[in-house]
């Protein structure tokens, strides 16, 4: 991207966000408009329900990057207060019990540590000054202590110890790394043997780090997603149940995540609460009498999509039950009502991520609001905290009363912003899918809908292959991107999709190319039989991981139905793909063994057996920092595609992993992919 085009952006997305706009000056939703909108996450309750703290995350084009700061908000929406402005940033905020301090996790002294602020505001003063980075803060329930995570060396008895082999390794003269077993990677990492270990700490600040995992080999939180929901405090206070794999040699290939209770004093060693379970626990939550220990777990080992049931067990030793066990869905948290009668959750439901409640005494489920995306729910006195975002905006702050009813919006960070972008309108449809089953797609209509015109067609397909593209507000794949840009978008949520039973989701087990095929081969009959001014014409097809395989897959099995084609890190060869990943546990699932137990399941859906059928034009787009799917598997499919004298194009971002996060590449991704599909899909064909 040239110098002059950055400097017209970072004008653009200011005019975005300048809170002067005229209310007539409107335009089509674009990246900039994306880019522009403030990110809401963390929602934290103060002790007396009557504020609530979150972090705000806007975009800094000119620093290439998103930068985080703490607000508060009065419960019924007024009040709202910017609590910290460093440059730094400021995340994960937590309430002492008496409401008079907030903890945060702040680099402003050049380092991540803890902080604590009065949320009157004024200065923020200095918790810790520790040799390492601090992440995921926790404030015990009575204030005293907080439990935090650091990376150290789990054979290090202390943290000089780690501090000083750093040291070391970095004054070394030779380069060369040594591995004995896997990970050596993950994510977009190299491992350098050090592991995420959880500290106990006055929450004062004063005395020394304590080490509740000394000598364990396993990452608390998990690697790469996991944070300080993966813990908690027991109810005396006198200790942690947190969440840890702890698989040896067998951690590339196992999801056999436990629960373990260890003292706050560290004392004994971690006790493993959950053995009998060979599969996935994680997200301990007690209940407020102090009772109850609740949390989620899956069934199937080596399974990472199996449905998230919700357990319970009578504190310390009582007996375990599952309390989901008649519901289909697959719980993601869990909110005790104060009375410790019921649990909250949302879980993914019908193309939205829905809010529910479940009957402590007899497991019932009812559905408190099914409409948009719910995130992070918390209590907030006698109603629950959220927040909601969908295809039409970003996420503001909600609260809704445990019954369901009197839904009220807090936050309007957005609404200007919002309201100077025109969007696309949004349409739930379903149609007869593989087996006749009924499957769900989206429709978004172009921006400045004219019914009399024809409109080609933005054809999204979403990776996982299980997970799903939702009533939701994307910031990587944003349909009101293409909707700006003057394209109809659909979407399909094809059999392995999340949030329609785990039937339905186990079903692409082995059939990676059969049925989510059929499904988006007759859901794009179906849309443009329901909707007439789709250009079936003027298709392109574009996805990303799963998605990404799947326009490979496209590419050898459909070959004459669109105009060009995009795929985003996707597989080419997933025989080969299975040596280079580093996340074992989900091809030998999906393709039901290892490739050389069961190379059937590799070979049978694998588009590098048909790349002498291609034909259509496709752009390929790889990051390298992707070690999920690695990024010779991109140069792959690009080099075939230009063997075969096809058509293509080759976006390669060097600083980038298995996402585009950083603004500057997020624009010229999308300015790359529109430029593309708008080429290719131009009414007519022989301009080209």
């Amino acid at each position: 991207m040239s110098r002059h085009l950055l400097i017209g952006l970072c004008l653009c997305i200011a005019a975005a966000s300048s809170p002067t706009r005229a209310e007539s000056e409107t335009h089509p939703f674009s990246v900039l408009d994306m880019l522009a909108m403030d990110r809401i996450s963390d929602p934290q309750p103060s002790p007396d329900g009557k504020q609530i703290a979150f972090v705000r995350r806007t975009t800094d084009l000119e620093a290439n990057r998103g930068r985080t700061d703490l607000w508060l908000v009065a419960a019924d929406g007024g009040g709202l207060l910017q609590l910290t402005s460093h440059r730094a940033g400021d995340s994960n905020p937590r309430w002492s019990p008496d409401g008079q301090s907030i903890y945060f996790l702040s680099g402003r002294s050049g380092s991540q540590q803890v902080w604590r602020i009065s949320p009157r505001g004024g200065e923020a003063v200095a918790v810790t000054n520790l040799p390492l980075d601090v992440a995921n803060l926790q404030l015990s329930p009575d204030g005293k202590n907080l439990i935090f995570s650091m990376e150290v060396f789990p054979d290090c008895d202390t943290i000089a110890c780690t501090v000083k082999r750093v040291k070391e390794a970095k004054t070394q003269a030779f380069s060369g790394m040594v591995f004995d077993r896997l990970f050596i990677r993950h994510w977009d990492r190299w491992k350098d043997g050090r592991r995420s270990h959880l500290f106990a700490l006055s929450a004062d600040g004063s005395g020394t780090p304590r080490d509740l995992m000394l000598g364990m080999d396993a990452d608390a939180p998990s690697k790469p997603f996991g944070g300080p929901e993966e813990w908690t405090f027991s109810p005396d206070g006198k200790g942690v149940v947190f969440t840890a794999r702890v698989a040896g040699r067998e951690e590339a290939w196992s999801t056999n995540f436990d629960l373990y209770y260890v003292p706050l004093d560290a004392s004994t060693a971690p006790r493993n609460l959950t053995k009998s379970n060979p599969a996935w626990d994680t997200s301990p939550v007690f209940s407020p009498d102090g009772r109850t220990m609740a949390w989620l777990a899956m069934e199937v080992p080596g399974y990472e999509s199996d449905r998230m049931r919700i357990r319970i067990r009578a504190w310390p030793e009582g007996e375990t039950r599952v309390l989901t066990e008649a519901w289909d869905r697959s719980a993601r948290s869990i909110v005790w009502s104060p009375d410790s009668r019921y649990l909250f959750t949302h879980a993914a439901h019908l193309g939205q991520t829905a809010l529910f409640k479940i009957r402590l005494a007899d497991g019932r489920v009812s559905l408190l609001l099914a409409d948009g995306t719910v995130r992070s729910p918390a209590m907030l006195a006698e109603r629950i905290v959220f927040g909601r975002d969908s295809l039409m905006g970003p996420v503001e702050l909600y609260s809704i009363g445990v019954d369901g009813e009197d839904l009220e919006q807090i936050t309007a960070i957005n609404a200007e912003k919002v309201a100077a972008a025109r969007m696309g309108d949004a349409e739930h449809f379903t149609f007869e899918g593989w087996n006749s089953e009924i499957v769900y797609g989206y429709l978004v209509k172009p921006v400045d809908f004219d019914p009399r015109r024809k409109y080609p067609v933005a054809f999204l397909i979403h990776g996982g292959p299980q997970g799903s593209f939702g009533n939701d507000f994307h910031y990587r794949w944003n349909p009101q991107a293409y909707a700006g840009a003057g394209f109809a978008v659909i979407m399909i949520d094809f059999h392995g999709s999340t949030g329609y039973g785990q039937d339905f989701t186990d079903s692409i087990r082995g059939d990676w190319g059969g049925k989510p095929l059929e499904d988006l081969q007759k859901g794009l009959a179906a849309a443009l039989k329901k909707y007439p001014f789709l250009d079936g014409g003027r298709v392109a097809a574009l996805g990303a991981s799963y998605g990404g395989y799947m326009i490979n897959w496209i590419a050898g099995q459909w070959p004459d139905r669109f105009r060009c084609l995009v795929n985003h890190d996707g597989n080419l060869d997933e025989r080969m793909a299975y040596f280079n990943t580093e996340e074992l546990w989900f091809p030998e699932r999906d393709h039901e063994g290892t490739p050389w137990s069961h190379p059937e399941g590799y070979e049978k859906h694998n588009p590098v057996r048909f790349v002498d059928r291609w034909k259509t034009p496709m752009l390929v787009i790889h990051g390298a920092l992707d070690y999920r799917v690695v990024d010779t598997q991109g140069i792959a499919t690009f080099t075939a595609l230009q063997r075969r004298g096809i058509p293509s194009r080759l976006l390669y971002f060097p600083d980038e992993n298995h996402w585009v996060l950083k603004p500057a590449n997020s624009i010229q991704w999308h300015e790359t992919v529109l430029e593309w599909i708008t080429e290719w899909t131009q009414a007519d064909e022989g301009s080209r």
